[in-house]
């Protein structure tokens, strides 16, 4: 959660993110770079895996690849998508049976709570 905040409300504005024992959701936009448009979420989400594979490995005593290489993103497209996958994300935990309520989850943020 540590590399997902470092660039919140810097690079993106993250509304919702958890982090799983497996995967990582985010829904965050990315931010204004001052120059021709928004900063690049693949650069983003470069320096978020490459920060967390480092301190995950040095923690841990490991070395090697961490994330795999791909990504899922999507263009969210109104209100009703945005509420949803805020909602998803916000649930993903309980559904896996880590946890009752979401506030209970330790690696989930929510922008505003």
């Amino acid at each position: 959660m540590e590399a997902l905040r470092h660039w919140d409300g810097l690079k993106w504005k993250i509304y919702a993110a958890v982090v799983l024992i497996d995967h990582v959701h985010v829904l965050a936009k990315s931010l204004s770079n001052g120059k021709d448009g928004a900063f690049n979420l693949a650069e983003i989400l470069h320096s978020v895996k490459s920060f967390s594979s480092q301190k995950i490995n040095r923690l841990g005593g490991y070395s090697g690849s961490l994330w795999q290489d791909e990504r899922y993103d999507r263009i969210v497209r109104d209100e009703r998508e945005f509420l949803d996958t805020w909602e998803y994300i916000r649930d993903n935990p309980s559904k896996e049976g880590w946890n009752r309520e979401p506030e209970e989850y330790p690696w989930l943020y929510e922008m505003g709570v």
